[in-house]
C-alpha cells in the first residue's frame, strides 16, 4: 500500500472516529443527561469529563507509543470510539453516565496523540501540510457529528443516535484494520515488566519536559483553546444579550469551524515553506485581536468577520504548532511530545470556560474577553522568546 493511500485511509479513520465521538458529545449528551434528571452544574461536569480523561492520559498514551508498537495502541483507542456508544443504551443513572464518559474519553486520549505521531513520522519533510490535512479531516468529523446527532435525535430519539455513533466508531475501526500500517516501533523497552516500562516512560518524560521549546510551542495551542473555550461558553450569551437569537450564534460558530477546517491544510503547507514560528505568532495575535474585539461589536456582519478571523487564526496555530512540536522532538520521544501537547491543549480546553465564567461574572464581557486575549498574547510573547529558531532534532535514533 502506498504512503499516499495509507495517509488517505488514516484521514478516513479520523473522520469517522470524530463523527462518532462528537455525535455523542454535542448536542446529544447534554439532552440525554437532562432526561436522566441531571442538574445544570452536573451536566457541565458530564460534558467535560471526557476532556479530563485526556488531561491525565494523553501524555502516558503518547509515551507508551514510544516504547511499544503504535498500531496496538491505536487499535485500543479505536475500540474506545466503537464500543462505549452502545453502552449508553443501558444507562439510566447519572452516576453510571459519568463513569461511561470517563471511559469514552479514553478514545481521544489514546488515539489522538498517537495518530499525530504516526502522521509526523510518515511525513518528516512535509509535516505541516500532512498534519494540517489530517486535523482538517478530524475537524470535519467534529463538525458533522453534532449536525447528524441533532437530526437523528429529532427524528428517531436517543437510542438510534447512540447506535449510529457506535456504527461510525466501528467503521473507523474497520478502516484501520484495512489500512495495515507498517510496524511503528521507534524505541524498544529496556526490559520487561511494569518497572522497566515506567523507567522508560520517565526517561522520555524527562527528555520532553527538558525541551523547553516543545513546552513553549505546546502552550500556544493551550492558549488558543482557552480563547476558544471563552467563545464557546459565552459568545451565545453575548449575542442573545445584544438582541440576536440562538440561530445567529449558531451561524457564528459554524463560520468559525468552516474557516478553520478550510484553512488548516493550506496553513500547514505554508509552514513547510516559510517556517512555522512566524505563522504561529501571527495566528496567536489574530486570535487575540478577534476575541478582544467581540464585546465591542454589536453589528452582526462585524461579528461574522471576527468569527471568521478567529477560525483562521486557530487553524494556523493548531496546524503549525503540532508540526513544530514534531520538528523539535527526538524521534524516540515523538509520541511522548505529542501526548504532552495534547494534555496541555486539553488543560486549556477544560479551563477556558471556567476562567471566562469567573472573569465575565466579575468584570463583564468588555473586560473579560480582552483579559483572556491578553493571556493569548502572553503565550505568544513566551513563545517568541523561547523558540528563536526552528532547528529540528527529530533525526535522533
Amino acid at each position: 500500500m502506498t504512503k499516499t493511500r495509507s495517509f488517505a485511509l488514516l484521514c478516513g479513520v479520523g473522520l469517522f472516529a470524530f463523527i462518532s465521538y462528537n455525535l455523542v458529545r454535542m448536542p446529544l449528551l447534554p439532552l440525554f443527561a437532562n432526561s436522566l434528571g441531571a442538574r445544570p452544574e452536573m451536566i457541565g461536569f458530564i460534558v467535560s469529563a471526557s476532556t479530563l480523561t485526556g488531561v491525565f492520559l494523553k501524555w502516558p498514551a503518547g509515551a507508551l507509543s514510544d516504547i511499544y508498537d503504535r498500531r496496538w495502541l491505536l487499535l485500543a483507542g479505536l475500540l474506545a470510539f466503537a464500543l462505549p456508544p452502545f453502552g449508553y443504551l443501558f444507562i439510566s443513572d447519572v452516576g453510571w453516565l459519568i463513569v461511561l464518559r470517563f471511559l469514552h474519553g479514553m478514545a481521544t486520549a489514546v488515539f489522538a496523540p498517537i495518530a499525530l505521531a504516526v502522521v509526523a513520522d510518515l511525513y518528516r519533510e512535509t509535516r505541516g501540510v500532512a498534519l494540517g490535512s489530517y486535523t482538517a479531516a478530524t475537524q470535519a468529523g467534529a463538525m458533522a457529528g453534532p449536525l447528524l446527532g441533532g437530526w437523528v435525535i429529532q427524528v428517531a430519539g436517543f437510542s438510534t443516535a447512540f447506535v449510529i455513533a457506535g456504527a461510525m466508531g466501528s467503521t473507523a475501526l474497520l478502516i484501520f484494520i484495512i489500512l495495515r500500517l507498517p510496524p511503528q516501533i521507534p524505541h524498544i523497552a529496556s526490559g520487561i515488566g511494569p518497572v522497566a516500562v515506567m523507567r522508560d516512560m520517565a526517561r522520555g518524560a524527562r527528555t520532553v519536559v527538558g525541551n523547553f521549546r516543545v513546552l513553549a510551542t505546546s502552550a500556544t495551542d493551550g492558549a488558543r483553546q482557552i480563547a476558544n473555550g471563552a467563545l464557546m461558553a459565552f459568545l451565545p450569551i453575548y449575542v442573545v444579550g445584544i438582541g440576536y437569537d440562538a440561530t445567529h450564534a449558531g451561524i457564528l460558530f459554524g463560520l468559525q469551524s468552516v474557516t478553520s477546517f478550510v484553512s488548516r491544510p493550506t496553513m500547514g503547507w505554508a509552514s513547510d515553506r516559510i517556517g512555522r514560528r512566524p505563522l504561529i505568532l501571527a495566528g496567536l495575535m489574530l486570535c487575540a485581536a478577534a476575541l478582544a474585539a467581540v464585546p465591542f461589536t454589536t453589528f452582526f456582519p462585524g461579528l461574522v468577520s471576527l468569527s471568521a478571523a478567529f477560525g483562521f487564526g486557530e487553524a494556523i496555530v493548531n496546524a503549525c504548532s503540532a508540526a513544530l512540536v514534531a520538528d523539535l522532538s527526538e524521534l524516540k520521544t515523538l509520541g511522548s511530545a505529542m501526548g504532552m501537547q495534547g494534555a496541555i491543549t486539553d488543560i486549556g480546553h477544560a479551563s477556558g470556560p471556567i476562567l471566562s465564567g469567573l472573569l465575565v461574572g466579575a468584570f463583564g464581557f468588555q473586560a473579560a474577553f480582552p483579559m483572556i486575549a491578553g493571556l493569548v498574547l502572553l503565550a505568544a510573547f513566551g513563545f517568541y522568546l523561547s523558540v528563536r529558531d526552528e532547528r529540528t532534532v527529530d533525526t535522533a535514533a
